[in-house]
């Protein structure tokens, strides 16, 4: 088997709630068809990032004993590809065992004992810089030392996250923070703009991208609003540190830049992916997708202009259900595969939850519109009247004053007869593949007309994808169809019996109609679609 077409194994240690990264490497894996298993490692269970691993571990704490052994086993045993820390205090411990993750196969994004030590200790890093010849605060570790201006800022040698880190305005108060912050570094308060350039380096040390952005709004340490800039000083001064940091792997380097004489002080160097590394990814310097091509033996080129500059990307929290009864919540229809880890039977709607159904709705504006020569932009207009909640078909024709019964029938028949343009969500396909491999039955229940639904079922490849498929419109028969649609229980009991079981879970968008379901023998998933098509 080629490298291209072999599952590429990756774990990550302290997942914690690293969600956007496991959405990333995903994201990456499933547009470019690389195929992918990601891994999670964590002290708990209930972790949110590891609801969007394809494997969830437990190991024990970071500082056990055991701690190197269980990952040794854990890549031996499942042929782990790469190893990738997210937390600083799994960098040292990782770095120093390196060879023998190596020895056995795996690689470890991390760079080596040297390089993690001086970004461990500020005042290495402050040395560090002054050798790459950038310019970084003034740094002593003894308050009497201290003969600088104040403000100024005290914080932990080896600290991170802005915990115990102090802006000082008197002797006094810094003789205070002193007593109380240990192993502390006192360096000149600079004031102005912060940045943060995400780098990702190859396995050798050779830059890939190097990706400034401003921290426009941070809480904790953590950065909620950022912006990408492009400035050709910062990335000049990122390339003298790549040449003498070497990184294997991702780095993040945070400056600031004095608001008087708008020189760039450097102040931090962490070798992992930081918190807001996947923002870059948004923007172009997409790191996953290029550790995926190194892991297939591609060679990686520096790419200067990958992110696209000027982005504004604002980051928000989300949640997600980990409890293992009643109602459980995602956001990424992905995350079923880990949720469901446990179960047999697992059931879907179609309908925006395994693909977009606004795909489907601009397939047949695309059609009607060609049956509409006479309307100019007809697919334009009957998509705007769309998203403004109108009745497309009736708006468009009576905006051309063509408005007629038979034509809006012909036009309404071409719409819901289609055989749609449409697709599976990223990953969907291979996540219904791999729970097929592992023994679980998966089954749809959906809505709607039946010669529209099976034409949806048809062009999505879902034939071979499912155990048992059913549309409710055709239990009514003669009857009305609408007695039988979700949330009635009918269609649900009879899923049961197709599938051979007293109990599943049932995965949809529509909480009227998918969650709202009575019925205890049923668990119910619930997916937060962002994009879906809003019902009246």
């Amino acid at each position: 088997m080629s490298k291209r077409n072999k599952t590429i194994r990756i774990l990550f240690t302290s997942v914690g709630r690293r969600v956007e990264l496991m959405q990333a490497f995903r994201k990456a894996a499933a547009l470019h068809h690389v195929p992918l298993c990601l891994y999670g490692a964590d002290l708990t269970t209930d972790a949110p990032a590891l609801f969007y691993c394809d494997k969830q571990l437990q190991v024990c704490r970071i500082r056990d004993k055991e701690y190197i052994p269980q990952l040794l086993e854990i890549c031996r045993r499942e042929g782990i590809d790469l190893l990738i820390p997210t937390i600083d205090t799994d960098l040292l411990l990782l770095a120093k065992n390196k060879e023998l993750f190596e020895a056995q196969g795996t690689k470890v994004m991390i760079s080596s004992v040297e390089s993690v030590s001086l970004c461990r200790d500020k005042r290495f890093t402050t040395a560090f810089f002054e050798k790459c010849g950038v310019s970084c605060p003034s740094t002593v570790d003894d308050v009497d030392a201290y003969k600088g201006e104040f403000p100024c800022f005290i914080k932990p040698k080896d600290g991170s996250s802005s915990i115990n880190a102090y802006k000082v305005d008197t002797p006094e108060d810094l003789r205070m923070y002193a007593s109380q912050v240990e192993d502390y570094i006192i360096q000149d308060y600079i004031s102005g703009r912060e940045f943060t350039i995400d780098i990702l380096c190859d396995f050798d040390g050779n830059p890939v991208f190097i990706t400034p952005r401003e921290r426009v709004m941070v809480r904790s340490g953590e950065v909620l609003k950022t912006q990408i800039v492009s400035d050709e000083t910062m990335e000049k001064e990122a390339l003298a540190i790549v040449k003498e940091f070497r990184p294997c792997g991702p780095i993040t380097v945070q400056l600031i830049q004095d608001e008087r004489t708008g020189k760039n002080f450097y102040i931090e160097i962490n070798p992992r992916f930081g918190g807001g590394a996947p923002l870059s990814v948004k923007a172009g310097a997409n790191a996953p997708l290029a550790i995926l091509k190194m892991l297939q033996g591609e060679k990686t080129a520096y790419n200067k202009n990958a992110a696209k500059e000027g982005l504004v990307f604002s980051r928000f929290d989300q949640s997600i259900c980990v409890s293992t009864t009643g109602i459980n919540e995602i956001d990424d229809i992905l995350a079923v595969e880990a949720v469901c880890k446990e179960e047999r039977f697992v059931v879907f709607d179609l309908d925006d939850t395994l693909y977009g159904e606004k795909e489907y709705v601009r397939s047949g504006y695309r059609l009607v519109a060609e049956a509409l020569p006479q309307i100019k932009d007809a697919g334009v207009k009957l998509w705007d009247a769309f998203e403004k909640g109108l009745p497309a078909i009736d708006t468009v024709l009576n905006d051309a004053g063509i408005y007629d019964e038979t034509l809006k029938k012909q036009l309404l028949e071409i719409y819901r007869e289609q055989m749609p343009e449409i697709s599976l969500y990223p990953g969907v396909k291979e996540m219904l593949e791999r729970m097929r491999a592992n023994g679980v039955k998966i089954g749809i229940i959906t809505d709607g007309r039946p010669s529209g639904q099976h034409n949806k079922i048809k062009a999505l490849g879902l034939e071979g994808l499912a155990d048992e498929i059913l549309i409710t419109d055709e239990l009514a028969g003669n009857g009305d169809v609408t007695l039988l649609r979700k949330p009635c229980e009918i269609p649900f009991e009879i899923m049961k019996l197709r599938l051979g079981t007293d109990s599943y879970v049932y995965v949809g968008n529509n909480y009227r109609k998918d969650i709202a379901l009575r019925n205890q023998s049923i668990r119910k998933i619930w997916f937060h679609n962002e994009d879906e098509v809003k019902l009246s």
